[in-house]
């Protein structure tokens, strides 16, 4: 039986899923990340499909979504996006710290995922951990600077971004920090699997396929990197892009 467990992990609220006569046992874990005004409860069926499977899944609420959003207004949430992802990035260290100190990752097997802002927080946390076994980035960009900066342009054109010059470009300098595409080599070959669809209006799919079309090289076993574009989806997870993750993780960690 697959058990679901809400609770905190350090402190962040979140669900833990997996068979529940395993629950307190190491397994390989997956850390799987929710788009932007999404929540940790979204994303069950991917971690009911990689529990059968025999992972343990921690589904985290970000800040101002799910459980962390309080009075949170959506333009606040719009303009702390880029926040909440390096937020996102700091507690993933979290979470791994709060589960080393249970024992709860079988050796030292551990995933990171996420749709959307989910997956641009995955693309930004592999720059940092080396811990992260293996990884799937659905609709993300690992191009984060470059997206930022449109985005802060989309912003301005409607006359209403209440930040200064000098702020924007403070964090633009974080986010390079962070930018898979300005430090690819911190892959170092590890598993990565990309899901996105062709018509995607909200994050460009060419952030994606370029990156992976320049990276690919640099991996000697070319299985370990994958790119699947569905051609007519937009943004939206599919069944297709749920089975692939899993089998990528079951493939690779």
């Amino acid at each position: 039986m697959i058990g679901i467990v809400k609770e905190k992990v350090g402190n962040i609220p979140s669900l833990i899923v997996a068979e529940s006569e395993d629950k307190d046992k190491a397994l390989p874990t997956v850390i799987f990340f929710h788009g932007f005004t999404s929540a940790k409860e979204h994303n069950l069926p991917i971690a009911f499909l990689l529990a059968e499977k025999g992972y343990r899944v921690i589904l985290p609420d970000s800040e101002f979504h799910g459980e962390r959003e309080l009075e949170t207004s959506e333009r606040k949430r719009q303009i702390s996006f880029w926040d909440i992802v390096l937020r996102n990035v700091h507690e993933l260290g979290e979470i791994k710290e709060a589960l080393d100190a249970d024992s709860l990752i079988l050796d030292d097997r551990i995933g990171v995922a996420g749709t959307s802002m989910g997956g641009i927080t995955t693309s930004a946390a592999l720059t940092q951990y080396d811990w992260i076994k293996s990884a799937v980035i659905l609709m993300g960009s690992p191009r984060i600077t470059t997206f930022a900066k449109t985005l802060v342009e989309s912003f301005k054109k409607g006359g209403d971004l209440p930040v200064t010059d000098e702020q924007i470009e403070v964090l633009y300098d974080q986010l390079e920090t962070c930018d898979l595409s300005l430090q690819p080599e911190k892959l170092n070959g590890r598993p990565l699997l990309f899901w996105h669809g062709g018509q995607d209006a909200v994050v460009p799919f060419d952030h994606s396929f370029t990156f992976y079309d320049e990276v690919k090289e640099q991996y000697e076993n070319v299985e370990h990197i994958k790119f699947i574009k569905e051609a007519n989806a937009g943004h939206k997870v599919s069944r297709h892009a749920i089975l692939e993750l899993v089998k990528w993780f079951h493939t690779y960690l």
